[in-house]
């Protein structure tokens, strides 16, 4: 089974109108490759405040209802992806940021991938591009 590093802008657009979300689509069908056991996701901490922070955002723009993203937050609660601590990413993860002028909040997933010899999938393709070359990172539409 492939193991990814599951980015937080992704677990949102299985929750948010598609409309509104590029790579839905795709989103949704490696989320039912999650479901088949096809796939197994783990995430950094960090992962839980930025589907919370996102999906604050959506409902501050009038694109998700409170409720919808208390039955989403707790859905994803539902499905126990094991979960790793972001101190003990920290310092590869500020290597990372400061070698390919990249956010430590990115690079956070993508030492977690390097810790555990798995991929990080984003669904944002500039920083795929930055980084697929060296580190392990794929682009949700590559897939």
């Amino acid at each position: 089974m492939r193991v990814f590093v599951l980015d937080a802008s992704i677990a949102v657009k299985w929750f948010l109108s598609p409309k509104d979300e590029p790579l839905s689509a795709e989103a949704l069908a490696l989320y039912e490759e999650y479901l088949k056991a096809k796939v197994s996701f783990i995430v950094p901490d960090i992962f839980w405040a930025e589907v919370g922070s996102a999906f604050w955002k959506a409902i501050r723009l009038g694109r998700f209802q409170k409720a919808s993203a208390q039955e989403a937050i707790a859905s994803l609660a539902k499905c126990n992806l094991p979960t790793f601590s972001i101190a003990a990413l920290l310092e590869r993860a500020f290597l990372i940021a400061t070698t390919f002028d990249r956010s430590v909040y990115d690079a956070l997933y993508v030492a977690l991938a390097m810790q555990s010899g798995a991929e990080v999938i984003i669904a944002d393709e500039r920083l795929a591009n930055a980084l697929a070359a060296r580190l392990p990172v794929k682009w949700l539409g590559a897939r």
